[in-house]
Order: C-alpha cells, then sequence, then structure tokens
C-alpha cells in the first residue's frame, strides 16, 4: 500500500513543479486555487468552497453533497542577483504549472469527508551555468505534493472542527560548480548533481466558528514534517583534468534529514453588507525549525576533516504573513475580487544563499467568479513583488556582495468546482 501511495505521489509531483519566487517567504507554497488567490489567501475564516480542505478544513461542514474543485496555476518568475560584481537573470522563460484538486463529501448533518491533493513546499531557481555564483548554486528545485484526507465535525450549529492526516513526497534537486583549484587540483569546473526524495507524514487540526451570521473565524494548524530523504550524488570532472585521486568525486548515495516547518492559520471574515464580505487573516510559520541543510555521502567525495558531509547552517526566523481579501456578489451570476498579502522572510542575512536569495514581498490580487447552477468557474491575476536586498559575502560558502533586485512575478489561475 505504501508502494503504491509513493508511485502515485511521485507520478503527481512531476506536474507539481512550483517556483518558490511565486509563493511565500522561505519555500512554503499558497498557489491552492484561483479564488483563494484572488482573495490573497484570506479564506481562512470563510472555508466556504471545496479549497477549505488546504486553508481550514474545519468550513467544509458548511458544503452540501458531494463538490469537487480541480485546477492549474501559471507561474511566471523573473529576478536579477548581483554577486561579486556581475549581475544573472534567472531563466526568463521559466514557466510553471502547479494543480490542484479537492474533493468534499457531507455524509449527514454532522460528519463531512474531504480529500486534498495540493502543495505546501517547492523552489526553483536556476542560472546559467557559468554565472559568479556557479560555485554556490547553479540550479535548484523542490517538488512536493501532499495528499491530504480530512474528518470534520459540526461539534453545534456554530462551531466545527477537522483533523486529518497528511503524506507529503518530496523531491530536491541541486546542480553546482566545483572549483578544482580551491581543491588544490586545476584551475578547472567540476560539476555536482545532487538528487534525493522521500517521503513524510504529519496531521493538521482545524476550527470554524460562526458567532453571528456577519461574521465567522478560522483557526488551523498543520504539523512540522520530518522527510528522510536519499538518492544520489553524481560528479562529472574535464576530461582534461586528468583521473581524481581515489577517494575524490566518485559517484555515490546520498541521504538527508530535514523538518519542515509547523504553521498556525487565522482568519476573521466580516459580512457588513448581504453581497459584500471582507476577511483579515495572518499565517505564522516557525521556520526555525530549519536549522540546517545536512547531506550525507555514502563514500567520501570532498578533501575536508568530514568529506561523508557537508553541512549548511540555516537558523532561519519564525514569521508572519498577513492578508486582506475582499469579494463583492456584483451580479446573480458574478463575484469580484481583491486581494492583498504582505510576506516576511525567514532567511536572515547571515546565512542567504544563491539556492534561496530571499526577500519580503507583497502580492496584489484580483480575480472573478461565475457561478451558475451547480458550476463555478474561478479566475485570478496575482503581481508578486519581491523587496530589493542586500547580500554580505561570505567566501566559504562563495556567496558573494552583492543584491537581489528587480524580482517579481505573474501568477494566473483557474478553477472549477462542480456540485453533484
Amino acid at each position: 500500500m505504501l508502494n503504491r501511495l509513493k508511485s502515485w505521489a511521485i507520478a503527481w509531483a512531476l506536474v507539481l513543479s512550483t517556483a518558490q519566487f511565486c509563493s511565500a517567504a522561505g519555500f512554503a507554497i499558497y498557489e491552492w486555487g484561483a479564488r483563494d488567490m484572488a482573495l490573497g489567501g484570506a479564506t481562512v475564516g470563510r472555508a466556504d468552497d471545496p479549497g477549505a480542505l488546504a486553508s481550514n478544513p474545519a468550513g467544509i461542514t458548511q458544503l452540501d453533497g458531494i463538490q469537487v474543485m480541480a485546477g492549474i496555476m501559471g507561474i511566471h518568475p523573473v529576478l536579477d542577483v548581483e554577486a561579486n560584481g556581475k549581475t544573472e537573470t534567472s531563466d526568463e522563460d521559466a514557466l510553471y504549472l502547479p494543480p490542484h484538486f479537492y474533493a468534499t463529501w457531507k455524509v449527514n448533518d454532522r460528519y463531512s469527508l474531504g480529500l486534498a491533493t495540493f502543495s505546501r513546499f517547492g523552489l526553483g531557481t536556476v542560472f546559467d551555468d557559468d554565472w559568479e555564483g556557479r560555485y554556490n548554486s547553479y540550479e535548484a528545485t523542490m517538488q512536493s505534493v501532499s495528499v491530504n484526507p480530512n474528518v470534520a465535525v459540526a461539534v453545534t450549529d456554530k462551531l466545527s472542527a477537522a483533523f486529518g492526516v497528511e503524506a507529503m513526497y518530496l523531491n530536491f534537486n541541486q546542480k553546482k560548480k566545483l572549483d578544482l583549484s580551491r581543491a588544490q587540483i586545476q584551475a578547472y569546473d567540476g560539476d555536482a548533481d545532487l538528487e534525493a526524495d522521500g517521503m513524510g507524514y504529519g496531521f493538521n487540526m482545524a476550527l470554524h466558528y460562526k458567532p453571528c451570521q456577519y461574521a465567522k473565524v478560522g483557526l488551523a494548524y498543520r504539523s512540522p514534517i520530518t522527510m528522510k530523504v536519499t538518492g544520489d550524488a553524481d560528479f562529472s570532472i574535464p576530461s582534461i583534468v586528468g583521473p581524481m585521486p581515489g577517494t575524490l568525486f566518485n559517484d555515490t548515495s546520498a541521504s538527508g534529514v530535514v523538518t519542515l516547518p509547523d504553521s498556525f492559520s487565522f482568519g476573521v471574515a466580516v459580512y457588513p453588507l448581504e453581497k459584500l464580505s471582507v476577511e483579515f487573516g495572518a499565517v505564522y510559520t516557525l521556520w526555525s525549525k530549519y536549522d540546517e541543510l545536512k547531506i550525507n555521502f555514502g563514500d567520501p567525495v570532498l578533501p575536508s576533516a568530514t568529506p561523508d558531509e557537508s553541512t549548511s547552517p540555516k537558523n532561519w526566523n519564525d514569521v508572519w504573513r498577513f492578508n486582506v481579501g475582499v469579494e463583492y456578489a456584483a451580479l446573480d451570476w458574478l463575484d469580484l475580487r481583491l486581494g492583498y498579502v504582505y510576506d516576511n522572510t525567514p532567511v536572515p542575512d547571515e546565512t542567504i544563499d544563491y539556492l534561496l536569495p530571499d526577500s519580503d514581498r507583497q502580492i496584489f490580487s484580483t480575480g472573478l467568479g461565475f457561478h451558475k447552477d451547480n458550476w463555478a468557474v474561478d479566475v485570478n491575476y496575482s503581481y508578486l513583488l519581491f523587496a530589493d536586498r542586500d547580500i554580505d559575502g561570505r567566501a566559504a560558502d562563495f556567496v558573494y556582495d552583492g543584491e537581489v533586485n528587480d524580482a517579481d512575478c505573474h501568477i494566473a489561475g483557474v478553477s472549477f468546482t462542480y456540485k453533484f
């Protein structure tokens, strides 16, 4: 059964590739649906469509019958990174297409079931392989997919609670150049390609409360997930350099353990008019659990005191994400939406690198909702703007004095919902 689940998750992960530069700070992801994006993710209090399975599963007790939502997001990121006095632009042709799928079933007046398939973590940074920061990283991708069944219970007419379990598949790949002159071999570049994957498991809990007909309150928690990944480290050395010493740069197995953070989400939705709703929300992510990235090699690969291990300190900070979303029912079949997000980066100055040259960001969103009979179609457009950020060099990590600037991202998506 576990092998079947992993095979299914791997197949989904091939299409759930997501760019870090169009998601939340760090490498969290919030592209969970077109309506959710149009409202800036301010749906924890509303929680009134199948996409609530990602933001606040307790809200699915509001949904009648069987409802299904499926869709896709189109993501196009671009950024400039200055390193060692030279500016490099990321892949300008990058386009990521992560899908999402949710299904809910109201079993009876008290119990509801839901199943979600979506992505919570991912990154994508791609530069030319001869750029100044190539010894730190020139290509990095993280892909993940979560399968998340939930049970929601209407405790009272006003209060609902939910509990779910999560199985997450994660694939990580990083490519960087080897400075052979630094290893006192020759003044040429080698190549290192690390790829590993694995499964991790966690849980989530949520509450949804309707104190009156004019307001809804939501609170959701997702647990940390410890990912144990295994894979291979492949090394390429130019033929002009000749054979390496027997203990250096041999292809070998690789493994590592990383803890993905837990988070709390909170939202208050108010309905000042019959056709108007406004929600204010916040997410607190405990990124401090991501304290290091350690890779263990099956065989020694580097001329160092601990040649079978590579450790990169991270020491990230716990951070807040704030959002607001406004929805107006302009017509019986048309909803208008606006959203705004301010997101703090968890990456400190002391450990920022080219694997994740992150900064604070803002997201401005808009969207439309079309609905008739049992069908609903939601579309969104979001513009993500990154704050410029200086980078202080760290020679030991091949990180040079520079700056992240002119970074932005365009996100457009569509979701289809059908009520049986």
